[in-house]
């Protein structure tokens, strides 16, 4: 099982700054490169008080420049924000420079775009020139990323990648990956599904779970409106839960597999066998960059054992 990372370069407690945030970021991807990770994608988000990249296509380049192995990519471009030909033009660029270790993931989130399909056939066409073909890797080296299921044919027809975003959307996510599945196989292409998973653990069941209850402060605030940094499992747990926030929270912890490594890698290779998936890309917010670098170094340690 391929093991990736999908990084939102969040402010937390501990990386106050927009500066501190980047700087983690890619000190991240240099790590999980000599952890052995396939691939890893940073995300796009905007007028954030949590995550700091509103560029995934420069982080990307800066992470290019700073390590030598690893893929790195886009997870994702908001493509409704973007003309095809300029993302093409980015991202072919970089693929000039650094050969064959370049992906485009694209995406909508909850934008409207007429011409969302017109874009990602432009970008799969256009970009796969660039690229030699490759047995392991799709078309264009283009990714569609996807929760709701609309999306995942697509890439099918195209011979693009669809990844799944199970954090988003936890349940109801196996149609949408054999959707897709069965839209390559109707066009003669190979599939390539990753499943994008939220994750918390360490060396013990109570500091996992404190990783999580702090995740999962930062989540619900958000969504009952209070977006701001991830917080430390100190602030967590000295904090005084409202009746709705637990409740919202208990609603939440559906999207989090949570534990010791092995419990979580147990986890996760169920949930990629029933998506039928073939790489798993991992995230995990917590606010100290040296929990995060434990838990993926633990989990990448957990699934070679």
């Amino acid at each position: 099982m391929r093991l990736s990372i999908l990084d939102q370069v969040p402010l937390t407690e501990h990386a106050t700054t927009v500066r501190d945030a980047l700087s983690s970021g890619l000190q991240l991807a240099q790590d999980a490169e000599a952890l052995g990770y396939h691939r890893i994608w940073f995300a796009e988000h905007h007028h954030s008080k949590s995550f700091a990249s509103a560029a995934p296509e420069m982080m990307t380049a800066l992470a290019l420049e700073r390590t030598s192995r690893i893929r790195v990519g886009t997870g994702a471009i908001l493509l409704p924000y973007y003309q095809a030909q300029k993302v093409i033009e980015a991202m072919g660029l970089l693929a000039a420079v650094h050969p064959d270790r370049v992906d485009i993931g694209v995406g909508r989130a909850a934008l409207s775009d007429p011409y969302y399909a017109q874009k990602i056939t432009a970008l799969v066409q256009d970009l796969d020139a660039v690229h030699e073909a490759s047995g392991t890797e799709p078309a264009g080296r283009v990714w569609v990323l996807g929760a709701g299921g609309s999306s995942a044919p697509l890439p099918g027809t195209l011979g693009a990648g669809y990844v799944h975003g199970h954090f988003l959307r936890p349940a109801g996510g196996e149609p949408a990956t054999r959707a897709y599945r069965e839209a390559a196989a109707s066009a003669g292409h190979a599939a390539h599904t990753v499943l994008a998973v939220r994750f918390a653990t360490a060396d013990t069941d109570e500091k996992a779970q404190a990783l999580a209850n702090a995740l999962l402060l930062w989540r619900v605030r958000k969504d009952l409106g209070h977006d701001g940094p991830i917080p430390s499992t100190a602030t967590a747990a000295n904090y005084e839960w409202s009746a709705q926030e637990r409740a919202r929270a208990t609603e939440r912890s559906h999207a989090l597999i949570v534990g010791t490594p092995e419990k979580v890698r147990d986890e996760l290779l169920a949930l990629a066998q029933s998506h039928g998936a073939d790489e798993l890309m991992l995230n995990t917010l917590v606010s100290d960059p040296a929990d995060r670098l434990e838990a993926y170094r633990l989990l990448a340690e957990s699934f070679n054992a």
